[in-house]
């Protein structure tokens, strides 16, 4: 008999029949019968049955005064017991150590609702295998993304979130107290982009928090939120940002489908699919007209889509095309930020893109204005004071190259792929309008 004293992971017993084994981890349930003691255990890689006779020992005591999610180690002999449902193995135990007695009862149970759950958050993530899922998706996504933008040329940039002067619009953002002045959150890593891309740093890429002070209380917005950043160096157009963030996502999600493919059909009931590249493409103006011919805005007062438009585009898109990504491009200046570039054909739209995932909006991208020029009068055009923008302006000055990007929302790209009803799913601790705690 092979005695180890390290942890086995439960995931990895079978490979342990006949020795005796160290498990650590939660009890999940307790059947106490008469003559037999049955405590199914956890840890993050799966469950297992551990099974004691009744004797009247000191061992029976134990487990008779265990609780839920109290946290055990156990030393046992791994048996092969085709009896078992759980993987058709057991542990017959030799000791059991409580580490740590969980209180009686839990806060939250399986019919808890969502917002009672996030206050028990650590007991929520715990106890389910969908959300333990969720953040090894959220690993190798971003590992897929990361490991595209590596191998094609970017530089991984720690960008400040502490600012001077509030970001693009000025509208939301939050304000706090900084020493004797104001500072503000960022709302969006762009203008720190942007001068990496003027300190003559190719192709950029973060993946870092992003606040924005919108009192929205749906289920796709969050007031702090990962975002995913690429700014890209002497590009032709705003297509090579397309093509890059397309491909960037095939990538990670063939990555994903390779990693967890099956475990999220097993525990989602969905079904990973790499997208073809490259996605479709259509116009605003294009897309605007094709949903009013579907009785879409009636008044053909709507300048933007809304959740419905998006929803039904991605229907017609999926009908046309059999895709579940579009790129909405050329969107009327009237509703996009003063740096990005206007179409030389018609400058009453810009070269820019929100792309959309099964009607869900999860990147906002765009050629950015690199002529100064052009910047303070399109600043001047908007109503915009340029003095708080001084230190973004001056990058301008000296040479800036063409250059575009792309903001996307890790969250949301999780809420898609696990088709997840709301981001404070797809968040570990999420932070809304009404949410600060945990």
């Amino acid at each position: 008999m092979i005695h180890s004293t390290s942890r086995v992971l439960i995931s990895d017993l079978r490979a342990h029949i006949d020795q005796t084994v160290v498990v650590c981890g939660w009890v999940n349930t307790l059947r106490l019968q008469r003559k037999m003691q049955f405590v199914l255990v956890r840890d993050h890689s799966a469950m297992v049955q551990v099974t004691h006779r009744r004797d009247g020992g000191s061992l029976e005591a134990q487990l008779e005064g265990v609780s839920t999610e109290s946290a055990v180690r156990i030393v046992g002999r791994v048996v092969d017991n085709p009896a078992v449902k759980l993987g058709g193995l057991e542990i017959v135990p030799e000791s059991v150590e409580v580490l740590s007695q969980a209180e009686s009862p839990l806060p939250i149970d399986e019919h808890t609702g969502l917002e009672q759950r996030l206050d028990w958050r650590f007991l929520d993530v715990r106890r389910r295998p969908t959300a333990q899922l969720l953040f090894a998706v959220q690993t190798t996504l971003e590992e897929g993304m990361r490991t595209y933008a590596y191998e094609h040329g970017c530089t991984e940039m720690h960008t400040p979130k502490l600012m001077g002067t509030a970001s693009e619009s000025g509208a939301e953002v939050f304000k706090l107290g900084y020493f004797d002045r104001s500072a503000y959150l960022a709302q969006s890593p762009q203008f720190f982009k942007q001068m990496a891309i003027a300190a003559g740093i190719d192709r950029v890429f973060e993946i870092g928090p992003v606040f924005r002070a919108e009192p929205s209380f749906t289920s796709r917005h969050a007031t702090e939120f990962t975002g995913v950043d690429v700014e890209l160096a002497w590009i032709t157009d705003v297509e090579d940002v397309m093509a890059f963030e397309e491909r960037m996502l095939a990538h990670a999600l063939e990555r994903v489908a390779n990693v967890h493919g099956e475990a999220i059909r097993e525990i989602f009931g969905l079904e990973v699919t790499v997208p073809k590249v490259p996605f479709p493409r259509i116009t605003m103006a294009e897309a605007q007209s094709v949903l009013r011919a579907k009785g879409w805005d009636p008044e053909e007062t709507k300048e933007d889509l809304d959740p419905e438009g998006e929803r039904a585009l991605a229907a017609h898109i999926k009908e046309q095309f059999g895709h579940e990504f579009v790129f909405v491009t050329h969107y009327p200046v009237s509703i996009r930020p003063f740096y990005h570039m206007r179409a030389k054909d018609d400058p009453s739209v810009t070269l820019s893109f929100d792309l959309l995932w099964r009607g869900l909006e999860v990147t906002t991208g765009a050629q950015r204005e690199h002529r100064h020029g052009v910047l303070l009068q399109q600043a001047a055009e908007k109503g915009m004071s340029v003095e708080p923008m001084q230190d973004y302006l001056n990058c301008f000055r000296y040479g800036c190259p063409p250059h575009g990007g792309l903001g996307m929302g890790l969250g949301r790209v999780l809420m898609v792929l696990l088709g997840l009803e709301s981001i404070r799913e797809a968040t570990f601790l999420f932070r809304g309008p009404n949410r600060l705690t945990p």
